[in-house]
């Protein structure tokens, strides 16, 4: 056995085979009773790299939360004395100034982790986010990462593509779904079997007769079977409002059987308001996520949040829509397809881990 494996990465390899034999691991169902969700979609650090630790978000969250992601925010905002003189910007909105790209959130996110107890890791899902989407090497910043840091992170991401009054200020040239070197970060992702989420919006703030993204990112999505991806938001966001024919298109990439491997979380306050804006609309997102109950999952998108009514307000906004769920699709979304998608990418990248770290 590889001395750099904690018995926590362990326990979660085993929880992995028990699942796919079905056998059942005493406890995990009842201690899935008693929390309302895993966060599929939770940021620990804000555009300045500040915000909270892993222990105090677990702190924050006490028993009401099993499991959450910690991703780190890959850019960070630069403080540019003859932009915004003495205001120091706090969020890529309040500066003309432009962001970079953060590697070292990898590490410090790594580090906090390594200090956290065996029982509070079975908890944090720490994710791989600090490169760059236009750059070839960045599959390999994401082997480096792991094999620097084996036995720590679950996933990739959440890393941007075109993402609203964002990419235009990323210093050098923005992200594109025709870029050869996002097909480089998916192929890597697949040889290794670590799940990566991405956010992609379907259109411009400016929407045109048809959302200019979806097309491509579909065609992104066929071109690599093999890797597993969360689709961060189906698309929206704060300015990318949702199409008459939004969740159509949803369902019919949920219902392609090309794009099985290809999965979506519900996330962000202001993106929740518009799927329950009115009777309708709500009745709409309940329907599509009881036809495709294994395909979504639940994400607060907080973003180092200092209350529990600030980080809660994701999953409260939508209360209507819960309650037009299905026993099981409420399960699934909330707690069931985290643990499935999330445990296989544990398992699968700490075997990855295991034969790269053997052939050194």
């Amino acid at each position: 056995m590889n001395s750099r494996f904690s018995f926590c990465q362990i326990g979660r390899i085993l929880s992995v085979i028990f699942a796919l034999t079905g056998v059942c691991v005493i406890g995990e169902e009842e201690d899935s009773q008693k929390i309302l969700y895993h966060d599929a979609h939770f940021h620990t650090t804000n555009y300045i790299q500040e915000g909270v630790t892993m222990d105090e978000a677990l702190a924050l969250f006490g028993d009401r939360i099993g499991r959450f992601v910690a991703m780190g925010i890959p850019l960070q905002q630069k403080w540019d004395y003859f932009v915004s003189g003495e205001r120091a910007p706090d969020y890529y909105l309040r500066s003309a100034a432009s962001l970079y790209y953060y590697s070292f959130v990898d590490a410090v996110l790594a580090s906090q982790y390594m200090k956290l107890s065996d029982e509070q890791k079975k908890r944090v899902d720490p994710m791989i986010s600090g490169f760059n989407p236009t750059d070839m090497y960045a599959g390999d910043h994401i082997k480096r990462v792991l094999l620097s840091f084996p036995g720590v992170f679950s996933a990739v991401g959440e890393f941007s593509v075109h993402k609203e009054f964002v990419s235009s200020k990323v210093t050098g040239h923005a992200a594109s779904l025709h870029n050869p070197a996002l097909d480089r970060i998916f192929e890597t992702l697949a040889e290794i079997g670590i799940v990566g989420v991405i956010h992609c919006d379907i259109d411009n703030v400016r929407p045109g007769e048809k959302p200019d993204h979806y097309s491509d990112l579909v065609d992104l999505f066929k071109r690599h079977p093999n890797t597993k991806i969360i689709w961060a938001h189906t698309g929206l966001g704060r300015f990318v409002k949702p199409g008459v024919d939004h969740v159509q298109l949803v369902d019919a990439m949920m219902s392609d059987p090309e794009l099985d491997h290809v999965f979506a979380d519900i996330s962000w306050d202001l993106v929740n308001e518009y799927m329950v804006a009115d009777e309708a609309t709500s009745k709409s997102w309940a329907e599509l996520l009881n036809k495709h109950p294994t395909r979504f999952l639940f994400g607060s998108d907080s973003v180092a949040p200092s209350s529990w009514e600030g980080y809660n307000q994701s999953y409260e906004i939508l209360e209507s829509l819960w309650a037009q769920l299905t026993d099981e699709a409420m399960h699934l979304v909330t707690i069931g397809n985290y643990e499935r998608i999330f445990d296989e990418s544990i398992a699968r990248t700490r075997a990855w881990e295991h034969q790269a770290l053997q052939g050194e």
